[in-house]
């Protein structure tokens, strides 16, 4: 007979995908080597693009004190220098000084958020502490679980650090803001556009200027040296964050040897992947001190030659080195700007991360005390069932009960002696002797444990034996030893009578 399922053999891939879901899987070894690694070269080629910039930054405001290469180019003293027409145009296609006035204006946002966070990330831990301190105060050593201050070491210490980080990051955006306003006048200009900065340049008064003598050919050669140097800078800067070094591979196989020496790996990798780069910014480091030294030295001679001007000439060449240094912070700022927004968006993320950390801790403590609060509760109820209190002495006896409070009703009293109306036997029943042909309804033992009542006389017209002659007798109104009767309400038979139910009204 044919089989009603056929086996086929597992394939080495269940999904369709050719994307392995475990590919980046590693041992947590490796994981945390990785993230050291990261760490190091990160460091490494913020520090080497930091001094490029830094260079940089130099360099330009030496030449913008120098008013370089603006004097060169202006020779007339009448219409703007090209190089500044066209810092004036690149500046109004970034999007001029409205796109820093708008950075600036969201910067207090983002801190502001990040401090909000924070702060609610603390006054979590805080509520956290105090309720665990109120309540091992309350408990003493009953409540033994961990202190709270012995589990946030870790959440405080990293909490100090992000606020150490947002304090550095406020003094740069005040630093930022001081060199805004510094530049402001020359940022406003260039962002109007050459015709409009034309306007604001004054004029010199003098004739044209010689721009070809030696000295300032030599100084037209140094210029572009500087661009030169500023273009290898860019593209070492590019090749320094571009740069990749899969270290998955070497700390797993150091993994399988036995021993992850991570810094050492990490050392000698980015030594091989950034030494080379490392020593070029070096050199372009050292190329800078003697241009700038050289170009200082051939610019005191090209002013010499231009000595005889007047004040005119004088002014506009201080608005010139205002605008090209203007120009310079403008870039400046720019990328100063952006890279404090996304520090801050990135700040952002990790402390919200950070706090739903903590969020989950706070939580999880919470519950492990409720927990315990429940135990410890539970506990003092069952103390409290097993010992009951005493209540007072006018209330006696075990538990607080006497023996007269209890709900049982009371020994009957003795029968009254009451002399019988006509002779009968002795020792008779202890209640008066029954009539002749009188049914007795209940027949007592000999020797009852209670005593025994008749029942009461049935009225007239319903019962058919006549009395008997001496007539009935009633009980006493009251037994010797016994409670007095209840008051008797008006117009009621008295106590051991039926009332006539045939009386004529």
């Amino acid at each position: 007979r044919a089989p009603l399922a056929k086996a086929l053999p597992v394939p080495s891939k269940l999904s369709s995908s050719s994307e392995d879901l475990f590919e980046q899987l590693v041992p947590m070894a490796v994981h945390q080597a990785l993230t050291a690694y990261e760490n190091r070269k990160n460091e490494l080629v913020n520090s080497e693009v930091a001094k490029l910039r830094d260079a940089t930054q130099l360099l330009n405001s030496v030449l913008a004190s120098l008013n370089l290469p603006a004097a060169l180019e202006d020779s007339t003293g009448q219409a703007l220098p090209k190089s500044l027409v066209d810092k004036a145009t690149a500046v109004q296609e970034l999007g001029g000084i409205n796109v820093i006035n708008t950075m600036l204006r969201e910067l207090p946002e983002l801190l502001t958020r990040n401090r909000e966070i924070l702060d609610e990330t603390e006054r979590l831990l805080n509520d956290e502490k105090q309720s665990d301190d109120q309540l091992r105060e309350q408990f003493k050593d009953r409540w033994n679980r961990i202190p709270s201050i012995k589990l946030t070491e870790t959440f405080r210490s990293n909490m100090q650090k992000y606020r150490t980080i947002i304090d550095n990051a406020t003094q740069a955006d005040r630093t930022v803001r001081d060199k805004y306003e510094m530049h402001k006048r020359g940022m406003e200009l260039l962002s109007e556009g050459p015709t409009v900065m034309a306007a604001s340049v004054p004029h010199a008064g003098g004739g044209s200027v010689d721009n070809n003598t030696s000295s300032a050919g030599r100084l037209r050669a140094l210029m572009e040296q500087v661009e030169t140097m500023k273009a290898e800078r860019d593209a070492i800067e590019c090749e320094l964050k571009s740069a990749t070094v899969d270290m998955k591979e070497t700390f797993l196989s150091a993994l399988h040897d036995g021993n992850v020496n991570e810094q050492a790996l990490s050392v000698e990798t980015l030594g091989r992947a950034y030494g080379p780069l490392q020593q070029q910014v070096k050199e372009s480091l050292g190329k800078q001190e003697g241009l700038l030294a050289d170009i200082q030295k051939v610019n005191g001679e090209f002013v010499s030659e231009r000595s005889g001007q007047g004040h005119a000439a004088q002014r506009r060449e201080e608005v010139l080195k205002e605008l090209a240094a203007a120009h310079d912070a403008f870039k400046e700022l720019l990328n100063n700007l952006k890279e404090g927004t996304k520090f801050y968006n990135d700040l952002t993320q990790i402390l919200l991360a950070f706090q739903n950390k903590v969020s989950d801790f706070c939580f999880a403590r919470k519950t492990e005390k409720e927990e315990l609060m429940k135990d410890l509760t539970r506990g003092l109820g069952a103390v409290a069932q097993a010992v009951a209190p005493n209540l007072p002495q006018h209330h006696g006896g075990i538990g607080g009960m006497t023996s007269d409070m209890k709900k049982e009703p009371p020994p009957r009293p003795p029968p009254p002696s009451t002399a019988p109306t006509s002779a009968g036997p002795p020792g008779g029943l202890p209640y008066p002797m029954q009539p002749q042909n009188m049914p007795i309804p209940y027949a007592a033992p000999p020797q009852a444990p209670y005593p025994q009542y008749a029942v009461p006389p049935m009225p007239q017209g319903y019962y058919t034996l006549p009395f008997p002659s001496g007539g009935y007798q009633p009980p006493p109104q009251q037994y010797p030893g016994y409670p007095p009767q209840y008051p008797q309400y008006p117009g009621y038979p008295p106590q051991g009578q039926q009332p006539p139910q045939n009386r004529q009204w």
